[in-house]
């Protein structure tokens, strides 16, 4: 087996792995929350406003409300169950692909495969 096609099974093997199973899972309820997805919305469209702010010359007070909005809806963002189960899941897969590019750089540098 080539290099290309042991990696195209590694690609397999991680998309039957029940961390990034639950990943999909988790990714696919937030698509489908519609609560989530409009406090996503506003907090663009304060991000929008902030920029747009900041291009010009910029009036602190605005800017400082924008600020201020952002991390409230940031709040609320991160607070919805959705949300906090993705973050979750979205780790799990990091913490997994954070491992195997290790093994695969310590073999790289001639590190026994096995080990």
């Amino acid at each position: 087996m080539d290099v290309i096609s042991a990696t195209r099974e590694l690609g397999k093997a991680i998309q039957a792995d029940e961390r990034y199973l639950a990943f999909r899972d988790a990714q696919k309820a937030n698509e489908e929350d519609i609560e989530l997805n409009g406090l996503i919305g506003k907090l663009n469209l304060i991000q929008m406003s902030y920029q747009h702010e900041a291009e010009g010359e910029a009036n602190e007070e605005k800017m400082n409300a924008y600020d201020k909005e952002f991390r409230e809806v940031y709040t609320e963002v991160m607070a919805n169950a959705n949300m906090r189960n993705y973050e979750e899941a979205r780790q799990e897969v990091d913490n997994m692909m954070n491992y195997v590019m290790q093994i695969l750089s310590l073999c790289v540098n001639g590190e026994d495969p096995a080990t």
